[in-house]
């Protein structure tokens, strides 16, 4: 625990925030705001806080899945809005879930519905960056997918920076993974291709490992079945060895560098690098047992891959379990444009029909199913949401456009209460008219199930504390 000696009470004193903040810019403590703000998050995230969940799998669908064609469908509607697909019955008699999410009807009774997201950055970049963020930021509508070290810090890295201060350097695990390979590539400077999914003006250290995978492309593998134990093969971004480059001649590599670079630090104590440290826990990620146990897809049985899914979503749904099992406590998983398959479904919803909704439903599904089965589903939290909505209106092919104002999330684990709809929309689903969620209201939430101040507050890119939420809470009632 925190405390403050000397400060004239009986005894040791657990300081407040703005305490802190006081005596720290008053230079009392003898520390500069820098440590000031350090100090605070451990505050924050050792006290006060009571966590619902120790972990957080982001199933993210880039793209956007239609919410008429998911979770939210108005079969009243006139066709040319309630679209070619028909509601089911479900577990939750209030929820009307489509035809192609079978698995998800017979389990609605353990997850909850947020059906009322609502933002206005109608933009898949821009969204999506706001939804794993919290925060919206202005980058150029259509042109904002490079990301850049002045975007908003990820939740996923927020995490990450929030385990870093409590355990620091010791902690070889990360606390952050995207998988299966942030859109099967990474940039050759280290970022990642499109905003929302790293740490931006946080810094390197805190940004996420991915994984690299092989695959086969679209003509070789149609709507991605039965992929490869080859191709599946999730390895450390960055680390991949070259050719007869075996383990102990790697850790022997690693061994020169590290002394090399103490030398460096023994001559200036201020070259510590954000990216050598990055680089120093992907290394002892990648060399660590339990981590390549992990990894190794091929050591789950062949009947709970098979209800996994034998395809891209599936297979990387359930490495996230497997890695949350290893003590990564943030998973992303990104479904994102594979080969022409993609959720921003503006030609025709043909590809949702057919392969979008069956993947996500059957992996999805599975997921919470095996979870709960191993009794990890209280202490880990479930989310599965796209950047944004489609259009109520659709056009002659059966395609929607981008529809950012309303769209669902599916929320399971974490002690949310299972069958619980969260907002109702208006007889279109175009708009909310009971309970809008924002970004923000979401990324609070996200905080609050982790035991993280909301609150709380980082050094922004321009070295001024910047709290990790601007004005989001949470989503008390989905406990409720």
């Amino acid at each position: 625990m925190l405390t403050i000696l000397g400060s004239g009470l009986p005894g040791p004193t657990t300081p407040t925030r703005r305490g802190i903040l006081k005596a720290g810019g008053a230079g009392l403590l003898g520390i500069g705001l820098q440590e000031v703000m350090k100090l605070e998050s451990l505050a924050n995230s050792e006290q006060g806080m009571i966590a619902k969940c120790k972990s957080v799998i982001f199933l993210f669908l880039f793209g956007g899945p239609s919410q008429l064609e998911t979770f939210d469908m108005k079969p009243e509607a006139p066709e040319k809005i309630r679209g070619p697909y028909r509601p089911i019955s479900s577990k939750n008699p209030e929820l009307r879930i489509c035809e192609h999410l079978p698995n998800m009807a017979q389990i609605a009774d353990k997850y909850a519905v947020i059906r009322t997201m609502s933002h206005t950055f109608n933009d898949h970049s821009g969204g999506a960056h706001y939804l794993q963020t919290g925060k919206r930021w202005h980058v150029p509508i259509g042109g904002g997918f490079a990301p850049t070290p002045k975007d908003w810090p990820s939740m996923g890295s927020i995490v990450e920076f929030v385990d870093q201060q409590r355990f620091g350097l010791e902690q070889q695990l990360p606390s952050y993974m995207v998988i299966p390979n942030s859109l099967g590539r990474l940039q050759e400077d280290g970022q990642y291709p499109r905003p929302g999914e790293h740490a931006g003006w946080l810094g390197q250290r805190y940004n996420p490992l991915t994984t690299r995978i092989d695959k086969k492309s679209k003509e070789d593998n149609p709507y991605w079945r039965d992929c490869s134990d080859q191709e599946l093969s999730y390895r450390i971004s960055g680390l991949d060895p070259r050719e007869g480059l075996v383990l102990d001649r790697m850790q022997a590599r690693q061994s020169l560098l590290s002394q090399l670079n103490r030398q460096i630090i023994k001559v200036d104590r201020t070259m510590e690098s954000d990216l050598d440290i990055f680089r120093q826990r992907a290394f002892a990620l990648a060399t660590s047992n339990a981590t390549r146990n992990a990894l190794d897809i091929r050591q789950e049985p062949d009947g709970i891959r098979d209800r996994y899914g034998r395809h891209l979503f599936g297979q990387s749904t359930l490495m996230a379990r497997r890695l949350i099992e290893a003590g990564i406590r943030f998973v992303t998983v990104q479904y994102d444009c594979v080969d022409g398959y993609s959720w921003d479904s503006h030609r025709n919803s043909d590809d949702v029909g057919k392969h979008l909704l069956p993947t996500f439903d059957q992996a999805c599904s599975a997921l919470i199913l095996d979870l709960e089965q191993r009794g990890m589903l209280e202490e880990t939290l479930v989310i599965a949401i796209g950047e944004m909505g489609r259009t109520p209106t659709a056009n002659a092919q059966w395609g929607r456009d981008h529809w950012s104002t309303l769209f669902p999330a599916v929320i399971a684990g974490g002690k949310v209460r299972g069958g619980n709809l969260i907002g109702k929309s208006d007889k279109d689903a175009a708009y909310p008219i009971e309970r809008p969620v924002s970004p923000e209201d979401l990324a609070a939430t996200i905080y609050y199930a982790l035991g993280i101040d909301p609150e709380m507050r980082v050094m922004d890119f321009q070295n001024r504390p910047t709290a990790i939420v601007d004005g989001g809470r949470p989503v008390l009632e989905l406990w409720s």
